[in-house]
């Protein structure tokens, strides 16, 4: 029954021990109980257990479904078994069957030190009469890992220094931002870095698809935000202009039909404009009330690039320090903790997607398409995140509660949040767990980078 494999997923001993390829025992309740390692995070666990053990259990079951049973011409209680055995045989037996099971499968892990992380996988065929009933598990458990190689790492970290170049672009982000869109003067034809307005229609084949066709969208020429040869195909076009051409869609391009296929576009050019950028005077600065001139403008722009390169550099380091801890501790990962990982990761793309203005079933379709290319960083993700957890288990690195509502306390003053509101709403919606381990990886990265030679 589909109950016995949810029963039998109750979190078991947190004590992780090295197996044998195989090794077979008979528990205290008389089961002979096998353990073969499939690979080193996967275990099947094979249980016997004799005619006895089932045969009490079977009774049990039947004297329990007989205080419940309404039969004609019986009393609550008194209905003889061999009618309970015509009416209520799948019943009993499926009580029977889910009480050996979790029973024995939680004396099997106990007694082998397992660590299940997922609900098992139950094979089974029932009770025979008179025949020891067997069944088989398959559960994937924590992976045994002794963490190496963290200390004296050999690392660089990144030039966080603002130069003039990093001044120059940023105010060239700046004017950007501010700039205007002026219609083109002379029905000039279209360049790169054009905003246009254009109606398009694609087409697999013959066939126009409604996933490739719109109307009135918007598009800087250059951007690259279409397909790899669309935008170049504009290049040239003018105002009120239509054009046919085909392109081929990449092999990642996230929905399938469409993959390594040549489209054909129908495009009409509705409307060209220029981007003007505005000059950097005292007419700019009229944009931001806290700044008197350019010079203001400079001086606080230099100070958040500080800011900004030196996250960036510590999060470059980071990730130096992950890879080099990757490299030097191989070891396979349940792919229960993959498969979680990769289902938040989907979740918060279909968010983002969302976000951006797409509607919410394309979002949701678009995440799923991409399950397969987010099972590579998934699976780095979980790796590292075990990794960083053993190595702070090791080294005794712990976070206790003042920490935890120290963070909460920070966020809640940048986000302009009262502190008590915001706690209340990590524990609410279970988050406080979540944030006790980022702020262990954070305090175990913070004790490796403390321990590295780091130039």
């Amino acid at each position: 029954p589909a109950r016995t494999a949810d029963r039998g997923s109750t979190p078991l001993s947190r004590t992780i021990s090295t197996l044998q390829r195989s090794s077979s025992v008979t528990s205290g309740t008389g089961a002979a109980i096998k353990i073969e390692e499939i690979n080193p995070v996967k275990k099947r666990i094979s249980v016997e257990i004799p005619w006895e053990e089932v045969k009490k259990e079977l009774d049990a079951a039947y004297r329990t479904v007989g205080k419940k049973a309404r039969v004609k011409g019986f009393r609550p209680g008194k209905t003889p078994r061999h009618i309970l055995e015509t009416y209520f045989r799948e019943d009993a037996e499926g009580e029977a069957v889910s009480n050996l099971v979790q029973r024995s499968f939680e004396e099997a892990v106990q007694a082998n030190s397992l660590q299940p992380v997922a609900r098992p996988e139950i094979d089974q065929n029932g009770i025979q009469p008179e025949k020891s009933f067997t069944y088989s598990a398959t559960l994937e458990v924590e992976p045994v890992v002794e963490p190496r190689g963290y200390i004296g790492m050999e690392l660089r970290r990144e030039d966080a220094s603002v130069t003039d170049q990093d001044m120059d672009e940023r105010l060239e982000e700046l004017r950007n931002m501010y700039s205007s869109l002026q219609d083109v003067e002379d029905n000039r034809p279209v360049q790169n870095g054009d905003f246009l307005l254009i109606d398009f229609e694609g087409k697999l084949g013959t066939e126009p698809r409604k996933e490739l066709t719109e109307a009135g969208f918007r598009i800087e020429v250059g951007s690259k935000r279409l397909v790899p040869g669309f935008e170049d195909a504009l290049v040239g076009m003018r105002k009120g202009e239509s054009k046919e051409f085909t392109v081929r869609f990449p092999e990642n391009y996230h929905i399938k039909d469409f993959a390594e296929q040549d489209i054909t576009f129908h495009v009409t050019v509705r409307d060209v404009k220029v981007k003007v950028l505005p000059a950097l005077d005292d007419q700019f600065i009229k944009n931001f009330e806290r700044y008197e001139n350019i010079e203001a403008l400079r001086d606080d722009l230099r100070k958040s690039l500080a800011e900004e390169k030196s996250v960036r550099a510590k999060d470059a380091l980071r990730k130096a320090i992950n890879d080099r801890l990757l490299d030097a501790n191989p070891f396979e990962v349940p792919e229960a903790f993959v498969e979680r990982q990769i289902l938040g990761m989907m979740i918060e793309y279909q968010r983002r997607m969302v976000i951006n203005g797409m509607d919410p079933e394309n979002a949701a379709k678009v995440a799923a398409n991409l399950h397969d290319q987010f099972r590579g960083e998934a699976a780095r993700l979980v790796r590292t995140g075990i990794l960083l957890r053993k190595i702070a288990e090791k080294e005794a690195i712990a976070v206790d509660d003042a920490e935890i509502d120290a963070r909460i306390r920070e966020m809640a003053g940048r986000y302009g949040r009262d502190f008590g509101t915001m706690k209340a709403s990590y524990e609410t919606d279970n988050l406080t767990e979540h944030l006790k381990d980022q702020i262990l990886e954070e305090k175990t990265l913070d004790f490796i980078e403390s321990r590295a030679n780091i130039r």
